[in-house]
């Protein structure tokens, strides 16, 4: 858990850093208002958290390419028109020294 935190929080920051420090900065003032019996902080941060994270996930909406099949390219026939080759046999001759 402790080795986690920290890859995630970096991540985190380094893929979106304004949502990360708008969803930290909510989340901490939630837990201070919380823990201190100030319900006004204790509501902004949650609502500061809320609306983050309601703006990340319309972002992540937004994003979403449409689907395309994928084509295929094919560089070989799918039947060779030559003939196998033939199998190499090793001789076991010793070489001359």
């Amino acid at each position: 858990m402790n080795a986690v935190l920290p890859r995630f929080l970096k991540s985190a920051y380094r893929k979106e850093p304004v949502i990360a420090v708008l969803m930290t900065m909510g989340v901490v003032d939630a837990l201070i208002g919380g823990l201190d019996d100030s319900w006004s902080l204790f509501a902004f941060g949650l609502g500061t958290a809320g609306m983050t994270l309601a703006f990340k996930l319309w972002r992540t909406q937004q994003r979403r390419p449409i689907p395309e099949e994928p084509v295929v390219q094919h560089y070989l026939p799918s039947r060779s028109s030559s003939s196998a080759l033939p199998m190499l046999s090793v001789s076991k001759k010793k070489p001359h020294q």
